[in-house]
């Protein structure tokens, strides 16, 4: 039997900028019991004169907490046991989905620091103690490297040529006329640096720009409002979401946003919602 511990939150980001460019900036990453006891191999045993041998009155032992994953186990529940592992600094490696030797060592230790019989499998007991220490992870702590799936495409996105873009689940989609081309991963700014909501459109493409005012390349860059566009960044592949940007949207596949880029067009409306 397996439980479910679901859960998402994002803080919404509002506020303004309009520069001539954008690039990356750091911001912080907030953020079993023994066995029964069991009484003999049988009941009590009649000795040879007929006596009761066996020892009245004896309890069970008490019962052993339920195992809710254990190695190789796969999926968000998993996904959500690693993030908050990494909140308390048990596991450094990024969320895999995938319940891994990595994983069985993290549990292990943090059983082990709690006085919890060092299993390594996650069971109710250790599960209460990790969460009562923990957040429930954003849907960037589940995913920091990316490989989340695409939030269903806001209404707007629906008809001509659209990128869709959703802070929810951060991602792009590539749209004609309500079919889905493309999809990828993308970064939005910080808390003080917000990427602008709303509906936009492309008005200038520059495969090999740098930033006038941090110095900095945005290759493949299709800018949609002010100083703000859609760009390849190298951080965001290399810190994935334990970065951001200034304000412009990160696309961290270099391959995906040159194909995009090769089809956008000028006047292409841009769609960026929750």
């Amino acid at each position: 039997m397996r439980t479910t511990g679901m859960g998402r939150s994002l803080a919404a980001l509002a506020a303004l900028i309009v520069l001539s460019g954008c690039t990356a900036q750091a911001v912080d990453a907030h953020g079993k019991q023994p066995p029964p006891v069991r009484g003999g191999s049988g009941g009590p045993s009649a000795s040879e004169d007929g006596k009761e041998s066996g020892k009245p009155g004896a309890k069970p032992g008490p019962a052993a907490p339920e195992v809710l994953w254990s190695r190789g186990d796969k999926g968000r529940d998993v996904r959500e046991l690693q993030a908050r592992l990494h909140q308390v600094a048990w596991l450094i490696t990024p969320p895999t989905g995938r319940y891994d030797s990595p994983t069985v060592k993290a549990v292990k230790g943090f059983q082990g620091k709690r006085g919890l019989p060092r299993t390594g499998e996650l069971d109710t007991v250790t599960w209460q103690r990790l969460r009562k220490m923990t957040h429930e992870p954003a849907s960037w702590e589940l995913y920091p490297y990316g490989g989340q799936p695409a939030a269903k495409p806001d209404p707007r996105c629906m008809t001509g040529r659209v990128l869709c873009i959703s802070k929810t689940s951060r991602t792009l989609r590539w749209m004609v006329d309500g079919k889905t081309l493309s999809s990828m991963d993308v970064r939005f700014g910080s808390q003080y640096t917000p990427t602008r909501e709303g509906v936009f459109s492309v008005y200038f493409k520059s495969r090999y720009h740098v930033s006038t005012i941090y110095h900095t390349s945005m290759p493949y860059a299709m800018f949609f409002s002010g100083g703000q566009a859609v760009h390849y960044s190298s951080d965001f592949a290399a810190r994935g979401y334990y970065g951001a940007s200034h304000g412009c949207v990160n696309v961290r596949d270099e391959g995906k946003i040159a194909a995009l880029f090769a089809q956008v067009r000028n006047g292409d409306k841009v769609v960026v919602y929750w």
